[in-house]
């Protein structure tokens, strides 16, 4: 994960934390891994400050903690912090996808399709970041509808906060046979969405979000997460 020097540095520091965050969520660097400056400094190809920068912004950002004796980790997932952060998303979500579906257009509602299938086909490939990234990029359409700008950028920051939460779940519920929970919501949705269905999206979203919560928590406990 090489990464050209000539950069400008405050453009060297993105490119770096870029590089972590996208390893963090893809699991090459999962919960309780040392975050070492000099370490990340020679995977990346720069020198330790702009790895030393990116690194403080993971920690403003909720994804590195510093521990006694350790430094700076991949924070750890603990059942306290989901339940938290899914009351929020359940808050947010559930009212914005009542907004949305409010003023949603007929092409948007074809670009969510669109989104869906190819969420569906990640999901047959087992493909646990694509399969993320469909999802989001069909709500984001519904949400973005409501015509709130902050409503949908608070969103996708718990959604960033939370996303190794979501891979944990995916992950799982792929492995779980005879298991629709990562689609069924959203053909629900979508239906809502076309109906200009406000109180069924609503909740649609609060359906699925309360059921993610639920099997998240489980898959957390099975594998002895923190309360």
């Amino acid at each position: 994960m090489a990464i050209s020097k000539r950069a400008e540095p405050a453009l060297l520091t993105d490119q770096v934390y870029a590089t972590i965050h996208e390893a963090i969520l893809s699991g090459d660097l999962p919960a309780g891994s040392r975050l070492t400056v000099r370490e990340l400094a020679e995977q990346v190809g720069t020198s330790a400050m702009p790895v030393r920068e990116a690194i403080r912004r993971l920690e403003e950002a909720g994804m590195v903690e510093r521990q006694p004796h350790r430094g700076a980790v991949v924070k750890a997932l603990t059942l306290e912090e989901l339940v938290h952060v899914y009351d929020i998303r359940r808050l947010l979500e559930v009212e914005a996808a009542r907004l949305g579906a409010e003023r949603i257009t007929a092409e948007d509602c074809d670009r969510m399709q669109a989104e869906y299938d190819l969420m569906r086909e990640a999901i047959d490939d087992h493909r646990v970041i694509p399969l993320l990234d469909h999802d989001e990029a069909m709500l984001a359409i519904l949400y973005n509808a409501a015509g709130n700008p902050f409503l949908v950028q608070m969103i996708r920051n718990l959604w960033l906060q939370c996303r190794a939460y979501k891979i944990v779940g995916a992950q799982g519920t792929l492995e779980a046979e005879g298991d629709d929970s990562l689609w069924r919501y959203q053909v629900d949705l979508i239906a809502a969405a076309r109906h200009k269905d406000p109180a069924g999206a609503a909740a649609v979203n609060d359906a699925s979000l309360a059921n993610a919560t639920d099997r998240i928590k489980a898959l957390l406990a099975a594998q002895g997460a923190s309360h």
